[in-house]
């Protein structure tokens, strides 16, 4: 555990109370603060109190009493669509409001740090899709080269909940745009953005809030060094804006539409193989064809974020292609479950925004396609390039006729539920086809969140070939 810095004998506020929330009231506790707990549902209530927590219900007036800050668990609004009553009153009483990020970043240093013989780094890792993989195999590859490294935020562990550093420690960290829009302290050593697609647009106002929350990591957390993907307009600007000068190499462009050229250090991907050039010059490559847990497009963007953070920590090519070699991916990421009479099953129940489906499908040929959920802002329009690769549509979701209609120029049968999609799908497969989960939308229609839908996919999956 994290203990918070410089709330000793100060009262804190703690609302929600799930993995991050609860994380913070503890690292409060431990910090010496008086901890002041709420959540909206009673069983995330009754779990607090058995800890000992005080629980105040947050949207009254005098729950402020005396309250130093509020900390705010990354699921609940706090400007858009509409804020909290909690937070309004807190706001009211200029309650500054914070969150756990924010608390990490100003208690992780301490002064054992001056006995170490090579200081600790925050790696923070950011983006509308791949944060997780690349987060993962940043860790990954580190824990290869025995490292000392810890991996936490929208990944792994809380990140209060992390060991205190160690010498040499290297702290991984996955943010959403929910966590750093948020967090009052932003201050990592080498920061990531991978791309930038519509998402979460009810909770930033759009797009340019969606943006702006990403860019806070960049503009106001001045990292020493910052990892950008290029291949958007906003990417483009955000290292438009990092750069001091054409050949600043505190700056690493990343791509996988083009080869980078001119002065600078740049990571790109072209045709499966990622190369490293620095000052014009070749300094790195590798083959990642044939690395089974990187498959497609959207996963060689990840390898070069991934490769260009490593090499900023120090890390030799071959020491990282090594590393690659080994990482088995993540669960519902592209992950394939099984493979039976010439027919791969593919879950990537995390493409949960049609940018997302549409790198997932340009990864495979001739494709049996399961889609469809809770249709998030901006309709399907994106995908309509790429459909190529689809043999035929299986569309699940409550909304899944509707859905279905937007698919235009391939075959869709409304399925409605995962086992008549997996069972369909198996039925008409033929060798060299792909049986993939990519749904481009959310899965709350019918689901309690995306792990819980590639869950249900791979127990259909093992059903159908059992039965087959």
């Amino acid at each position: 555990m994290i203990p918070v810095r410089g709330v000793q004998g100060k009262a804190a506020a703690v609302l929600g109370l799930g993995r991050s929330g609860l994380s913070a009231a503890r690292a409060l506790r431990a910090g010496g603060a008086d901890v002041r707990c709420w959540d909206d549902m009673p069983d995330a209530r009754a779990a607090a109190g058995a800890e000992g927590f005080a629980i105040t219900d947050l949207t009254r007036p005098a729950a402020y009493e005396g309250v130093a800050t509020l900390i705010v668990s990354p699921g609940i609004p706090h400007l858009y669509p509409a804020p909290h009553p909690a937070i309004v009153e807190a706001q009211r009483q200029s309650v500054p409001v914070d969150n756990d990020i924010g608390l990490f970043f100003r208690s992780f240093a301490t002064s054992d740090w001056n006995s170490f013989d090579v200081t600790p780094q925050v790696v923070a890792v950011t983006g509308s899709n791949g944060k997780s993989t690349t987060s993962a195999l940043i860790h990954h590859v580190l824990e290869h080269a025995s490292r000392p490294v810890q991996l936490a935020g929208n990944i792994g562990r809380g990140v209060l909940d992390i060991d205190p550093a160690v010498n040499g420690d290297v702290i991984v960290l996955e943010l959403s745009s929910y966590q750093i829009e948020l967090a009052r302290a932003l201050t990592p050593d080498v920061a990531v953005f991978t791309n930038l697609s519509p998402d979460h647009l009810d909770r930033h106002g759009g797009i340019g809030g969606y943006f702006a929350a990403k860019r806070r990591l960049f503009a106001e957390g001045g990292p020493e060094r910052a990892i950008i993907g290029v291949d958007e307009a906003e990417g483009a600007f955000l290292a438009g804006q990092m750069r001091e000068a054409p050949g600043d190499d505190r700056m690493i462009d990343i791509s996988v539409t083009r080869k980078l050229t001119g002065p600078g250090w740049h990571v790109f991907a072209r045709k499966g193989f990622l190369s490293e050039y620095r000052k014009g010059r070749q300094a790195g490559s590798i083959d990642l064809r044939a690395i089974k847990g990187l498959p497609g497009v959207h996963n060689h963007q990840n390898a070069c974020a991934a490769y260009a953070a490593l090499r900023t920590l120090g890390l030799a090519p071959r020491v990282i292609e090594a590393g690659f070699a080994s990482f088995a991916g993540l669960p519902h990421r592209s992950q394939v479950v099984a493979e039976a009479n010439g027919v791969s099953f593919v879950n990537d129940s995390k493409a949960t925004n049609v940018d997302a489906a549409a790198r997932a499908l340009s990864a495979f040929t001739r494709i049996r396609w399961i889609c469809g959920g809770l249709e998030k802002d901006g309709g399907l329009d994106a995908l309509k390039g790429a459909l190529g690769n689809v043999a035929k549509a299986y569309v699940i979701g409550r909304e899944a006729p509707g859905f279905a209609l937007q698919l235009d120029g391939i075959e869709a049968e409304v399925c409605t539920t995962m086992e008549t999609a997996v069972a369909r799908a198996t039925a008409e497969a033929e060798p060299g086809d792909t049986v993939l989960l990519a749904p481009a939308a959310a899965s709350f229609d019918q689901y309690d969140n995306f792990e819980q839908r590639g869950e249900d996919f791979m127990t259909r999956v093992r059903a159908a070939l059992a039965g087959a």
